[in-house]
């Protein structure tokens, strides 16, 4: 096993965007304590794509969420773009996430009583700038220009997925995080998303983080990090 500092090889490459440190997590499962993350470093650069496999139970949506500052590691550290996010207090994490962070879930997340439209709007809503042209503009861009208007419960799964997409894009985020984004979908409209992803976030200079299950998938990015025993393996 190589050591849990994963780091890319490249010394031309630039600066890391989001550098992470010692990152210890464990839950406690009756008398037992289970450790998730035990020790793991990563740096992720500004425009790459990198895809996180690993077994069911490794860790992988946990490594994600502190990544992203969803999920306070218990020790370690994780800066994006220089900023510590874990000790500038809630608002500071709030609004790195609302700003500079996109969130793409498995399961969607969409408001049933909400449209397409009015879902992609809501980052802006919380950020208090409303941006119906660039939410508009974010449905036409993942192929959804006729779905408007449309309830989630009137969309297929993937096209549920597009408008999860749009919505993780409408504040121009400059990383996108990605969990199981294909997970609910069968093979042929995964790798649809999949292509979405990475076409959008390569137009556009993004860096995107994927979670995925698939090992095929894994391979489809700039760079696979492998998740085992709570700890990255190249």
């Amino acid at each position: 096993m190589t050591p849990s500092n994963i780091e890319p090889q490249t010394s031309n490459l630039p600066a890391p965007q989001l550098v992470a440190r010692d990152l210890y997590r464990s839950f406690q499962l009756g008398a037992r304590k289970i450790e998730v993350l035990r020790g793991i470093s990563v740096d992720i650069l500004k425009g790459e794509a990198a895809f996180l496999c690993g077994a069911s139970g490794a860790g992988k949506t946990t490594l994600l969420y502190t990544l992203a500052g969803l999920e306070t590691p218990e020790s370690g550290t994780v800066e994006f773009e220089g900023t510590a996010l874990y000790k500038g207090g809630e608002q500071v994490q709030a609004r790195i996430r609302n700003e500079r962070i996109g969130f793409v879930f498995q399961g969607y997340f969409l408001l049933p009583e909400l449209t397409a439209l009015e879902n992609v709007l809501l980052p802006s809503m919380i950020g208090r700038h409303l941006k119906p042209e660039a939410a508009k503009q974010a449905l036409v861009d993942v192929g959804l220009a006729d779905r408007l208007h449309h309830l989630p419960a009137e969309l297929s799964g993937g096209e549920q997925q597009r408008v999860a997409i749009a919505r993780a894009l409408i504040n121009d985020p400059a990383i996108i995080f990605a969990d199981e984004p294909t997970g609910n979908l069968d093979s042929k409209t995964g790798e649809g998303i999949i292509e979405l992803l990475l076409g959008l976030v390569r137009e556009r200079g993004k860096t995107l983080v994927v979670v995925t299950h698939d090992a095929q998938l894994a391979t489809r990015g700039d760079r696979r990090l492998e998740i085992r025993d709570g700890l990255l393996v190249a």
